[in-house]
């Protein structure tokens, strides 16, 4: 499908382009890059309401500023999506998080407008303060930088760092709050109720305006010079500020709040920001699906639709003739009720992804039980770990990629104190259109080197609900991860009674003559796949489904090293440090010397695609894995009938 932009932004392929506008056509381009937006978004997939919501922002920002001399970062990245289109990448935008097309989120490898690379949250300040200081060191007077922060980045422990070093460097620096009281879901906690209240309360407002007013209207005489007014204009925006104001209390001059959506307005603010020099702070208030009123209705579930009819509002899903299975994520939403129900120790811990981890549905259910912390995933783990002093047995679950963000609160926390949190990293692996910042391909390698913790990962949903309902057992006394893929497992019928598995078990799923497959986790049914495809070439490979990466089922590959001379493992973590790297430990260790090929994520940044796409090129996916098995066997292969 061919879709042209509106005539004002056919116009646009570059920041200098779009300053060539008079000010009172910006309302029109901000109405055309909306619908730009939707019109590709319903057609070709992507993040949605967030970059809908800063259009006039997005604009503002270019408008003004000079850049990619001036330094613009965006947090979170997925409301980039107007700022790619302005900046030169408009024709090509159809290809966004498209295997080989441009990324959801600012790369720096992809344009010099994208001053640093933003998948996950709250790193914008701190990275826009570190530019702003090296501008001043060298001697850059003239060069701005500028952190745009919203969709709940501000409730990160990050984001507040980066402000208490900005009031005291005396940089340059312009924050932008994008106040619109979500993240995917919405916004929690204190600082929530804070920005609201600023936000309406109208007598600080007035006060606040009308001093500031009256501070250019004083008749203070010939003497009083431009340093005293200043002064002056300090002390009385400190009486106001330093006691009803968080942000100058941190030494951020506050502007705001102001109307996010009105260009013209924003423009005239940020103009005169760009000539007051010091670290300061913009509060706008947005709409998070501003333009698309389904959005602007429902933001969770219009954050990332998928397909859409733009007219109706009708999201596409796939059809399917029989039985689906279920996502793996929903399979833990519904199993930690079960275990809830049955065992009151129970409890759900998330930072910010309640719906996208499932722990919504025991959230609705159990709201005394389960809870999401914000975009705070150092507070989840330590606040997991609080719990579990307590004798609570508490399921923490954080996508893979966010865990990085936690790892020293794993260490210090929880580990060394040998406290039996239960960590369930979904999003293991290649993830695929989210791309490299959001790729689950490091846990195993950062888990299983930590003393007293259990990595485990399911080969479907009956192994998740197990593995789930070991780790919560009183005899469970260690740290405990349950890593999982994004999206659907392999099972229909996915309910199956719980059943306690020895941790450090696997399990032999086919007897073999040729080869041995030892898989970790989902991609054990990649090898399943290509061991019936093999079978019908008359090649017999074993099969161990080894569950655990640590502690590992020493019996099982005792077996496997003696009964077969080649083996392969599989999974869907980086092969540096990860399962196959154990196993090759445990085969140092006891001085076996077979033939092991290790599949898995390559020790390369993976770029996005779909899933598949993704396999194929990290090479574990089924056609990987019956190369592999042919490489090893070469000429020993002998082809018999196997019925």
């Amino acid at each position: 499908m061919d879709i042209q932009a509106g005539p004002l932004l056919q116009t646009i392929n570059s920041p200098g382009d779009l300053k060539k506008l008079k000010r009172k056509e910006l309302h029109q381009l901000s109405d055309e890059l909306r619908q730009y937006i939707i019109d590709i978004v319903s057609v070709h997939g992507g993040h949605f309401a967030a970059s809908l919501g800063v259009v006039e922002l997005t604009v503002a920002l270019h408008y003004v500023f000079n850049t990619p001399y001036d330094q613009l970062v965006w947090d979170v990245g997925h409301q980039a999506y107007g700022h790619k289109i302005l900046t030169g990448r408009r024709d090509n935008f159809y290809t966004n998080r498209k295997y080989k097309g441009i990324s959801g989120f600012p790369k720096r490898t992809e344009s010099e407008y994208d001053s640093f690379g933003v998948g996950h949250s709250s790193t914008s300040i701190s990275a826009a303060l570190g530019m702003a200081m090296a501008a001043k060191y060298k001697g850059e007077k003239d060069r701005k930088a500028i952190a745009v922060i919203g969709d709940g980045a501000l409730t990160a422990g990050l984001a507040f760092e980066g402000m208490n070093h900005a009031g005291a460097a005396n940089t340059d620096l312009l924050i932008v709050l994008n106040d619109n009281c979500m993240s995917i879901d919405p916004n929690v906690g204190a600082l929530k109720e804070y920005l609201t209240d600023i936000t309406t309360s109208h007598t600080y407002n007035k006060l606040k305006d009308d001093i500031w007013k009256a501070l250019g209207k004083l008749p203070l005489g010939k003497n009083f010079t431009r340093e005293m007014a200043s002064k002056l204009e300090h002390s009385i925006k400190g009486f106001i500020n330093k006691n009803s104001n968080l942000f100058e209390a941190l030494n951020l001059r506050y502007f705001g709040p102001i109307d996010g959506h009105n260009v013209t307005k924003l423009v005239d603010t940020l103009k005169d920001l760009k000539n007051i020099p010091g670290p300061k702070i913009l509060h706008i208030l947005t709409v998070k699906g501003k333009g698309f009123s389904l959005a602007e209705k429902d933001q969770t579930k219009w954050h990332a639709p998928g397909l859409f009819d733009k007219i109706t509002g009708e999201i596409y899903k796939k059809k399917y003739e029989l039985p689906q299975p279920p996502k793996y994520q929903d399979v833990f939403g519904h199993t930690i009720i079960e275990l809830a129900e049955k065992n009151e120790k129970v409890f759900g811990i998330t930072p910010a992804m309640p719906s996208g981890s499932s722990l919504k549905f025991m959230m609705d259910k159990m709201p005394d039980r389960a809870f999401d912390v914000g975009i705070c995933e150092q507070h989840a783990v330590t606040l997991s770990a609080g719990m579990a002093t307590q004798g609570l047995k508490v399921f923490c679950n954080i996508y893979s990629s966010f865990m990085q963000r936690a790892y020293d609160q794993v260490v210090h926390d929880v580990a060394i104190q040998d406290l039996p949190v239960i960590f369930c990293l979904d999003r293991a692996g290649l993830v695929g259109e989210d791309g490299p910042t959001h790729h689950g391909a490091y846990d195993i390698p950062y888990m299983r080197c930590i003393p007293n913790m259990v990595v485990s990962a399911p080969m479907n949903e009956s192994e998740l609900r197990n593995l789930m309902y070991t780790a919560q057992l009183e005899t469970t006394q260690h740290p405990f991860v349950i890593r999982y893929p994004r999206g659907e497992g392999v099972m229909p019928e996915w309910r199956t009674p719980f059943q306690e598995i020895s941790i450090g078990s696997g399990r032999k799923l086919k007897e073999g003559r040729d080869i041995g497959i030892l898989s970790f986790g989902h991609p054990g049914n990649f090898a399943a796949a290509a061991i019936r495809e093999l079978r019908t070439e008359g090649v017999d490979p074993a099969h161990y489904d080894m569950r655990f990466a640590k502690p590992l089922d020493e019996a099982l590959l005792h077996e496997a090293c003696k009964k077969y001379g080649k083996l392969i493992t599989v999974e869907d973590g980086t092969v540096v440090g990860g399962f196959g790297s154990a196993v090759l430990e445990f085969m140092a260790g006891n001085k076996y010397t077979n033939e092991v090929m290790i599949l898995g994520i390559p020790d390369e940044v993976i770029e996005h695609g779909t899933p598949k796409e993704l396999h194929k090129q990290a090479g574990y996916d089924t056609t990987a894995i019956v190369k592999a098995v042919k490489q090893l066997m070469k000429d020993e292969v002998v082809v018999v009938s196997l019925g």
